[in-house]
């Protein structure tokens, strides 16, 4: 059976797409679900009014996945863990775990389906997790899990961030007191005028 999907199907196609799919799959799964509708010729030509919108709403999420993956590049995210002591887990850490380790450190909302640790992370160490963003886009992000408790491998990660933030205020201190002389001599020469 021929449809159109109405959004992105995982290993089936992209929004816009006309694939032939089982009866079963189409009328049990994507048809009551609004993922997909019959491909008849009057849903084909709306489709071809409408490929200018898909387009370009594509195009828009590509651009914006490009932007998050250069500003999640190399970052690092320390999740703390319980371990033995030969650094083996109790456990391991799960997808939803550097899921909201991105989200509480870098402010970054990530489905925990969209990333990949390549196998399961049962050992303290550094491990390259990669988060597939749009299609094609992948940033590689580095998860630093550490002991619990061990508060000298956290804070060289945060004392970084310290300094960071810390240099920042201090030029946005500066640039505004350079600006505000501006601003108090642009008042008074109004009111000389008078």
């Amino acid at each position: 059976m021929k449809v159109i999907l109405l959004s992105d199907v995982k290993g089936r196609g992209n929004e816009g797409d006309v694939i032939e799919v089982a009866r079963g799959y189409a009328v049990n799964y994507l048809l009551p679900r609004k993922i997909a509708i019959e491909a008849t010729p009057g849903n084909i030509k709306q489709l071809e009014a409408r490929m200018h919108n898909i387009r370009k709403r594509e195009a828009e999420r590509h651009s914006q996945a490009e932007t998050l993956a250069e500003a999640l590049g190399g970052k690092v995210v320390v999740i703390e863990a319980k371990a033995g002591e030969e650094g083996k887990l109790f456990g391991s850490v799960t997808p939803g775990m550097v899921a909201d380790a991105l989200s509480a450190q870098l402010g970054v909302d990530v489905d925990r389906r969209r990333l990949d640790a390549h196998g399961h992370i049962k050992v303290v160490g550094d491990h390259p997790v990669e988060v597939h963003l749009y299609q094609d886009v992948v940033a590689e992000v580095t998860v630093r899990v550490v002991p619990e408790g061990s508060a000298p491998a956290v804070a060289p990660v945060t004392k970084d961030n310290e300094e960071t933030s810390a240099e920042a205020p201090f030029e946005e201190t500066a640039a505004a007191a350079e600006e505000q002389p501006e601003q108090t001599e642009a008042p008074e020469a109004p009111a000389e005028t008078d």
